[in-house]
């Protein structure tokens, strides 16, 4: 039987990404995001969701851009600092012992130790209250050839990327691998 916990903030897996702004001095800046992911794939479009109070909502709105980050689990320590400090009062770059780096085709740093990192131009910002979700546009998707497989393709495997568990504010790894989609259910019909 299944017992009622409430209305909470529940969704697996929730990633913790890395969202990388420029300040509106040119100052780098990076800060974890649990609340993310895909919302549209023609044009190809992520979000992430932020608190009005955080210094990196400001500078999506200045920059018009942001780089989405996805570090392996080896940096799990560095993604958590990044979430608790705040880019105000240092440089959590130099502090977490990352690398900036600046975007190609927007105005933004991205990390260099990320795995697979998205340069996303901002083109809508959804006040939702404590929050707002910035949806961002995918200009270019950059992954380290060490983490795709023989086709080109981005392997999640090899990324190992770092997953948040909301409700007991925790990180964990990938779990196994457990079919293709679109192919192990075809025999149900």
């Amino acid at each position: 039987m299944k017992k009622s916990v409430g209305a909470k903030t529940i969704l697996y897996p929730t990633p913790a990404l890395l969202v990388g702004t420029y300040d509106e001095a040119g100052k780098p800046n990076v800060m974890t995001a649990a609340w993310g992911g895909i919302c549209n794939s023609q044009p190809p479009c992520v979000y992430v969701s932020l608190r009005k109070a955080t210094y990196s909502h400001h500078c999506i709105l200045a920059q018009g851009g942001y780089t989405v980050n996805i570090l392996p689990e080896t940096y799990v320590r560095q993604v958590d600092y990044c979430g608790i400090a705040s880019g105000r009062e240092g440089d959590k770059f130099a502090s977490a012992g990352l690398t900036p780096v600046p975007a190609e085709r927007i105005h933004a740093p991205y990390v260099a130790e990320a795995a697979v990192v998205l340069e996303c131009r901002l083109v809508q910002a959804l006040e939702l209250g404590l929050h707002t979700q910035f949806i961002g546009e995918v200009l270019d998707v950059k992954a380290e050839e060490e983490v795709l497989d023989a086709h080109g393709r981005v392997d999640i495997a090899k990324v190992r990327p770092i997953i948040f568990a909301p409700d007991t504010r925790t990180y964990y790894g990938l779990g196994a691998f457990l079919g293709p989609a679109f192919s192990i259910g075809k025999g149900l019909r």
